[in-house]
């Protein structure tokens, strides 16, 4: 993708605080919601390490089986390393350097290939790719906006907020956050629940589109489509995607 003479492709980026926020479940269901609405939404993760692709362990395998696209994992994750650490020294580790350009250049064909892509990050927005590329400079070259996925409970308001802090600074379009219970536990206990939210929404401005709630890792297409519709607003997330127009995508559950 040539940013100067290209339009920009019709994406949205997930990214999250932090790592294990529960962007593969969230980045699934929201897919899943779009694919069953009519809209021809693929999935994508630039980057990931640490699983061996065809364990079945991947984030890439792991959004096909969600979201029941029928795509090679190796298509859907072009660079994907073993060893469990940052994508850069993961990369280094296995004797490949990680270029912005490059890894647009390997979606390139997903991009040519759907309507939309919904894009996983690998951890969050300042997580290294090389000497000189944070995961924040693939999103802005990408020229698409960014949606947060943050936990529900303690601590959340301090990393979202940084993150949407370091997202503006590059000059990236956020179009909200959505909250994840994930598999804590504790949650149901955390009184730091009922007002993250709004807090969040006080002070960065931005909507919070939902809470989304634990799902077991062998949900089905059908649960996280129900829990998309019923959990998330959806109707800004295709606004950003320029669905909001588009006869074919049906009602939203808001």
């Amino acid at each position: 993708m040539n940013k100067d003479s290209e339009e920009p492709i019709r994406g949205l980026f997930i990214t999250g605080t932090d790592t294990g926020v529960g962007k593969t479940m969230v980045t699934a269901a929201i897919a899943a919601a779009l694919r069953a609405d009519g809209c021809q939404a693929g999935v994508w993760k630039p980057v990931q390490s640490g699983a061996r692709l065809g364990s079945g362990e991947t984030d890439a395998e792991r959004l096909l089986q969600l979201t029941g696209i029928n795509e090679r994992p190796d298509a859907v994750a072009p660079y994907t390393f073993e060893a469990p650490l940052a994508p850069m020294l993961a990369a280094r580790y296995a004797g490949v350097t990680l270029t912005v350009q490059g890894l647009i250049a390997a979606g390139t064909p997903l991009i040519e290939r759907y309507d939309a892509l919904l894009i996983e990050g690998a951890g969050g927005v300042a997580v290294p790719l090389n000497d000189d590329a944070l995961m924040a400079d693939l999103i802005a070259a990408l020229r698409i906006p960014a949606l947060i996925v943050a936990r529900s409970g303690l601590g959340t308001i301090n990393h979202t907020l940084l993150t949407a802090a370091f997202l503006c600074h590059y000059g990236i379009p956020i179009v909200g956050v959505i909250l994840n219970d994930g598999d804590d536990t504790g949650i149901a206990h955390d009184p730091s629940v009922a007002t993250n939210a709004e807090l969040i929404e006080q002070y960065s401005g931005l909507p919070v589109l939902g809470r989304f709630p634990f799902l077991p890792a062998d949900a089905d297409t059908d649960l996280l489509i129900h829990t998309a519709r019923n959990s998330i607003q959806l109707a800004p997330i295709k606004q950003a995607l320029k669905f909001c127009d588009n006869e074919r995508q049906g009602g939203d559950n808001e």
